[in-house]
């Protein structure tokens, strides 16, 4: 069983997915968003694809952790997700994933313009590896 990691923005989907065992999470894909119909195609797609189990969505909490607008955009989306999908739905604090998605770039010696088209998904990762280790089977 694969678990789906999404990191949800405006534009664009930051998708990365588990290995077989739910130990190390991988980028997938930058997904540019066109439609909320054409979104949750492409998620119910790719979960098809790979024969995906559970969705992983990282949830924008404010610093002080409060929900805020973004949050509250991201959880109707992971409803929407979950109903058009019928694949159980997670909200995972994302709160410091892009943060740290740069600081890894950075560590790589990697550039603002090179790092760009990718940021999404390394956060997507970041993400998801969070909810695997979290939920690591002893």
């Amino acid at each position: 069983m694969r678990v789906l990691g999404l990191d949800v923005g405006d534009r664009k989907i930051g998708i990365s997915m588990s290995d077989s065992t739910q130990s190390i999470a991988q980028g997938l894909k930058v997904y540019r968003r066109i439609s909320i119909e054409h979104d949750l195609e492409e998620v119910k797609n790719l979960a098809e694809e790979h024969t995906i189990k559970q969705i992983v969505i990282g949830l924008p909490k404010d610093l002080s952790g409060i929900v805020g607008k973004r949050a509250r955009d991201v959880m109707a989306f992971a409803e929407q997700v979950e109903k058009y999908t019928q694949i159980p739905t997670t909200l995972w604090d994302e709160r410091f994933s892009t943060n740290e998605a740069n600081r890894v770039f950075e560590l790589a010696q990697i550039s603002h313009k090179k790092r760009k088209p990718f940021i999404d998904m390394i956060a997507s990762q970041i993400i998801l590896q969070g909810y695997l280790d979290a939920h690591q089977k002893k």
